[in-house]
């Protein structure tokens, strides 16, 4: 059971519950569905309302789309707001204040994998359906949630869902998945808070280089072992692999800071802004986040080869993943790939493959509703456009849907962002009270 020390009960504790199932979706062959079967059998106990009014399908074994009737007869073009809720593993030598898996809670904060990827997020849109539906409220078109139980280990729940809904001929009207925040100092020259909602999301992809040797004694190597040829064609995919582009979302992202931040920063941005060239040699040269906002980044993440040390391995490989910017395709990438590793006998195969999204608006009444619950939520804050750098279930979705968006309506800063995927992430019980009135002033809002 989860330490309370926090004397407020209600969302803290219906999220601390939520972490302790260690829904890990990368270890479900070690760990089984009993984690996964155990968090449905919880939020149907947590939401007995939800459960009750809404209708609840099962898409795949760890998909869950619940279908909450509108008053105004527009079934044909829903809201559709949607999270994950399985988690990345923990990495057991790791050094957590608090055991990831206790959903500890302890001076205002909830502790644990998942605070903020992504079941804090989910349990805010939980409770602002449960919370209305107290209140005897329908909203004024028809409503999805979308829940997916493998997001991380890219699943296919949500592109099940998503391919019922286009298949029912449903064209939602707007999507809303995790991606932003509302985080402080967005860019290392922009003050103040903003809610950074992507309006976009690159594209990823993952592929293995790979190179044949002769083997042998180590004692003898040639000069160009499978190993050093692998070794090599990495060490070509620098960062400079890709030219920074800049796309209109990071453009907008800039003149909107520009319109909120005094003094003179405001020139810089907006000269950033009217000046794209400029804007993607500046970023790139930040590196960063500020530099993935505005290129395809090339990231090596695994090398094998060989099975012992004084022999030579007659292969080797390496992953490489990308992710892929607006405006450019993954056909193009592999062709950069192939040209920079300069090596015919490095062989380059695509393991796996997405598009970038296209781009969402900001200037039409979705993109409003956003900033109009925003101001309920958190009064003062900004929405801004951005680019969403990681994948997410709503990928899915953009192809076919005009209006996607990727927020979630908590404060992070920026040790907690760095907490996601890493150690002791935790969120503020205040963040997620102010993210549930997000979702409830959103759903009231609809027309």
């Amino acid at each position: 059971m989860a330490l309370v020390t926090d004397p407020r009960p209600g969302i803290a504790d219906r999220l601390s519950r939520m972490i302790q199932l260690p829904t890990v979706s990368a270890e479900l062959d070690e760990r089984g569905m009993q984690p996964f079967d155990d968090f449905v059998a919880l939020i149907a106990e947590l939401y007995p309302r939800t459960h009750e009014v809404l209708t609840l399908e099962r898409h795949t074994d760890l998909g869950l789309l619940f279908h909450w009737r509108g008053a105004g007869g527009r079934g044909e073009d829903p809201v559709v707001l949607m999270a994950h809720y399985d988690v990345v593993p923990v990495d057991e030598t790791d050094d957590w204040t608090h055991p990831p898996f206790a959903g500890v809670i302890a001076d205002g904060i909830v502790y644990g994998r998942g605070a903020l990827d992504d079941k804090g997020p989910l349990v805010v849109v939980l409770d602002a359906v449960e919370n209305l539906l107290a209140d005897g409220f329908t909203p004024a078109r028809d409503v999805y949630l979308s829940f997916g139980g493998n997001e991380e280990t890219f699943g296919r729940a949500a592109e099940e869902i998503a391919l019922v809904l286009r298949d029912r001929g449903l064209v939602p009207w707007l999507v809303i998945d995790e991606g932003g925040a509302v985080v402080e100092a967005p860019l290392p020259f922009v003050p103040g808070r903003a809610a950074m909602i992507g309006v976009g999301e690159k594209g990823v992809m993952t592929i293995t280089l790979s190179a044949r040797g002769d083997g042998g004694h180590a004692s003898a190597p040639p000069s160009l072992t499978a190993v050093r040829r692998v070794a090599r064609a990495v060490d070509r995919l620098g960062p400079s692999t890709f030219r920074p582009r800049v796309s209109t979302a990071v453009a907008r992202m800039l003149t909107r800071f520009a319109a909120e931040t005094p003094g003179p920063a405001r020139h810089l941005l907006r000269l950033l802004g009217a000046a794209p060239w400029l804007t993607g040699r500046v970023f790139a040269a930040l590196g960063g986040e500020a530099a993935a906002l505005v290129r395809t980044t090339v990231a090596p993440t695994m090398q094998s080869g060989g099975t012992a040390a004084n022999v030579l391995p007659s292969q080797a490989s390496a992953t490489v993943n990308l992710r892929i910017a607006l405006g450019e395709t993954t056909q193009q990438a592999v062709w950069r790939v192939r040209r920079r590793i300069r090596d015919p006998l490095v062989t380059v195969r695509v393991v796996d493959a997405s598009e970038p999204s296209p781009e969402s608006a900001v200037g039409n009444a979705q993109f409003a509703l956003l900033a109009e619950a925003l101001s309920v939520s958190h009064p003062g804050i900004p929405a801004v456009p951005y680019v969403m750098m990681a994948a997410t279930d709503s990928r899915h979705l953009h192809r076919f849907a005009p209006a996607v968006y990727r927020f979630a309506p908590l404060e992070m800063s920026n040790a907690q962002r760095a907490s996601i995927h890493g150690v002791d992430e935790h969120v503020e019980i205040a963040a997620l009270e102010r993210g549930e009135r997000f979702h409830r002033a959103l759903l009231e809002r609809l027309v």
